[in-house]
């Protein structure tokens, strides 16, 4: 039998709309009130993550196409798709180790509950919460009307995170079935 899911917020918005920040905020938060969180970022772009001289690079060159970089304090896998499709979020998710919490930047399409982040200085000011049933809060530098939906101050990262916290049912200490420990009480 395959691990429970865990539970996952997504952090939506168009460029320079304060995603990151406010997924790096409340990663930060949540490991605070002692959850074990892990993240997934989706780039649109080819990304880098070894430089271009490192062994783990010049074994990808070579025709590997999966290079393990194992150190004393992290490891990770590359994994090279050649024209295999991109993984779907489910896919990455079943691959992270046991967790309370998985905070996901991007995968706008994704049918996870999503909290979306606006700025005043963002590429687009399209709102993205009328058009998606998943969205479940607004996180905004300026006053937006949010209709049914609750609109915090994209800096309240603790108002924030006690909302995604009831609306997900999180478990507060790092014990969650999630994640492999003993199940604490619900906050």
């Amino acid at each position: 039998m395959p691990p429970p899911t865990p539970p996952m917020i997504g952090i939506v918005g168009w460029k320079k709309s304060g995603k990151t920040t406010l997924a790096e905020r409340l990663i930060a938060e949540f490991t605070r009130r002692g959850l074990r969180v892990a993240s997934v970022k989706h780039a649109h772009h080819a990304f880098q993550i070894d430089d271009q001289n490192t062994d783990s690079a010049r074994h990808r060159r070579a025709g590997s196409c999966q290079v393990a970089i194992v150190a004393a304090t992290r490891w990770a896998i590359v994994t090279e798709l050649g024209k295999a499709p991109e993984p779907s979020l489910a896919e990455v998710i079943g691959r992270l180790d046991p967790c309370d919490l998985v905070v996901v930047e991007g995968y706008k399409a994704s049918p996870i509950p999503k909290i979306e982040a606006r700025r005043r200085a963002a590429a687009d000011q399209r709102p993205l919460a009328p058009t998606d049933p998943h969205i479940v809060a607004i996180a905004a530098d300026h006053d937006v009307a949010g209709g049914a939906l609750p609109v915090f101050a994209l800096d309240d990262i603790s108002s924030i995170a006690d909302f995604i916290e009831r609306t997900l049912a999180l478990r507060a200490g790092g014990a969650s079935p999630h994640s492999g420990a003993p199940a604490a009480a619900a906050r």
